[in-house]
C-alpha cells in the first residue's frame, strides 16, 4: 500500500491551516473588543485622619498628579485664558471639553478634519470630555428622553438632534478626548425618589450599551483613550450604592461621580461622595463631576475625591471674585479703587504680582476684558495651587489639620 495518500492528507490539512490563521489575522479590528488598558493610575499615598490621598494618572498624553483640579474648556477653550498661560503659568496638567457643545461647533468634520481636539486647540497634555448629559439636565425644556436617548433642540439653531449611549460614545471618540464620560441622564438634586430610582435605571442601562460600543471600537488618532462610568442616584444612599456597585462591576480605569451641586444641600453632597467612595475601588481614581468652590474642594479630597472640575474660577473671575488663600474679594467693591499693593501678594501667577487691586477694580468696572482675563487667571492659578498644597499635606501626613485651617480662611469675606 503506497504512503503518498497520506502524507498528501497531511500536506493539504496544513495548507488549509495556514489559510484560516492568515484569514483570522486579516479580520477588520472593530470586531475585536477594545481590551488593551489605556491609563494607569498609581495610589501612593492616603492620609491617616481622613480619606484623602494621593496618586499619579498616566496617559498617552502625559501625567496628571493627583489630587487635580482640571479648568473647563467647554468649546474648546478655557474662557480668557492662552495655552501657553494655562502651561507655563496656571501649570494645568488636564483640562475639559464638552461633548454637546463641541459637536454643535465647531462640529465633527472639522474636528476630525484637524486631527481631534489636541490639534485643533493646540494643547498637547490630557483631555476630558464630558459627555452631555449634564446639558441634558440643564436644557430640560428643549430635551426629551426616551429608552433610546435625548432627542434635544439645539441652542443655536433650534435644530434637533438624537444622542445615544453609541454615537456619544463615537462623538468623544472623534473629539479625541484621553478620558471619555459615559452618557448618562443627571437628575436634579430636589428630585424625588421615584424619579431618581426611574432617571437610575435609565442611566445604567445607556451605561452597559456605552460600554458595549465603546470596548468595541478604537481610537482615531493614535493615542489611548479610556472609558468613566458616571455614578448617579441623587441624594438617595441606597440608589448610590446601587449605582456604585454596577459602574464598578463593569471594571473600568476611573470612575466619575455625578449630580450633585445641583441643588442639593451641601452637607447632602458630602455623605453621597463618602457613600460612593465606600464603594469604589480604591486603586482607581474618582472624579467628582463640576464641583466646586474651594471650601468644598478640600472637603471632598477629605473624603477621598481624586479629580475636580468646575467653571467656577473662570465665571466668577470673569465677575471680579477673586479667590485667595485669605479669603474671597469682591474687586468691584469700591474699597479697592485706591489699594494699589498687588492683586495677591501670596499668588502664584504673574498676573498676582504684576496688577494691583486698585486697576483690576478698575477694569472690570469699566467693562475690560483684560480684566476678567487677570481674574481668570489667577483664580484658576489658585486652585491649582490649593491641590497641590493639599497633595504636598497629604504626603507629608498634615492634611487633616492644614485642611481645618484653610477652610477658615476661605470662609472670609476680605
Amino acid at each position: 500500500m503506497s504512503i503518498f495518500p497520506f502524507f498528501n492528507a497531511i500536506r493539504n490539512s496544513l495548507h488549509w491551516s495556514a489559510i484560516l490563521f492568515f484569514l483570522l489575522l486579516s479580520l477588520p479590528k472593530e470586531i475585536t473588543p477594545n481590551k488593551e488598558k489605556t491609563m494607569d493610575f498609581k495610589l501612593f499615598n492616603t492620609d491617616k485622619k481622613s480619606a484623602a490621598r494621593t496618586g499619579e494618572i498616566t496617559t498617552d498624553h502625559g501625567k496628571i498628579e493627583t489630587p487635580i483640579f482640571m479648568p473647563v474648556g467647554t468649546l474648546g477653550s478655557v474662557k480668557g485664558v492662552h495655552q501657553r498661560e494655562l502651561k507655563e503659568d496656571i501649570n494645568a496638567e488636564i483640562i475639559l471639553g464638552n461633548t454637546y457643545h463641541l459637536y454643535l461647533r465647531p462640529g465633527l468634520d472639522i474636528l476630525e478634519q484637524a486631527g481631534g481636539l489636541h490639534r485643533f486647540n493646540a494643547w498637547d497634555r490630557p483631555i476630558l470630555t464630558d459627555s452631555g448629559g449634564f446639558q441634558v439636565f440643564s436644557l430640560a425644556e428643549n430635551r426629551k428622553l426616551t429608552e433610546e436617548g435625548a432627542m434635544f433642540r439645539s441652542h443655536i439653531d433650534g435644530s434637533k438632534h438624537l444622542f445615544t449611549p453609541e454615537n456619544v460614545m463615537e462623538i468623544q471618540r472623534t473629539i479625541g478626548a484621553d478620558i471619555i464620560m459615559a452618557f448618562d441622564e443627571c437628575p436634579s438634586g430636589t428630585a424625588t425618589y421615584e424619579y431618581a430610582k426611574n432617571s437610575l435605571g435609565l442611566t445604567q442601562r445607556w451605561l452597559e450599551r456605552c460600554v458595549k460600543q465603546f470596548d468595541s471600537t478604537q481610537p482615531k488618532y493614535g493615542y489611548s483613550q479610556t472609558l468613566f462610568p458616571i455614578v448617579q442616584g441623587c441624594v438617595y444612599k441606597d440608589l448610590r450604592i446601587k449605582a456604585a456597585e454596577h459602574a464598578a462591576s463593569l471594571n473600568r480605569e476611573g470612575y466619575a461621580i455625578g449630580g450633585l451641586a445641583v441643588g442639593e444641600p451641601t452637607q447632602d453632597m458630602y455623605d453621597m461622595i463618602e457613600v460612593v467612595n465606600d464603594v469604589l475601588p480604591k486603586n482607581k481614581p474618582r472624579y467628582l463631576m463640576g464641583v466646586g468652590t474651594p471650601i468644598n474642594i478640600l472637603e471632598a479630597i477629605s473624603r477621598g475625591v481624586d479629580m475636580f472640575d468646575c467653571v467656577m474660577p473662570t465665571r466668577n473671575g470673569r465677575n471680579g471674585m477673586i479667590f485667595t488663600s485669605e479669603g474671597t474679594i469682591n474687586i468691584k467693591n469700591k474699597k479697592w479703587a485706591n489699594d494699589f499693593s498687588p492683586l495677591d501678594p501670596n499668588g502664584t501667577s504673574y498676573v498676582d504680582s504684576t496688577y494691583s487691586k486698585g486697576y483690576v477694580r478698575h477694569l472690570i468696572h469699566s467693562g475690560e476684558l483684560l480684566g476678567g482675563q487677570i481674574c481668570s487667571i489667577h483664580n484658576l492659578a489658585f486652585y491649582l495651587w490649593l491641590v497641590r498644597e493639599a497633595r504636598k499635606h497629604i504626603n507629608e501626613g498634615t492634611f487633616a489639620d492644614w485642611k481645618d485651617i484653610m477652610v477658615s480662611k476661605l470662609s472670609k469675606r476680605l
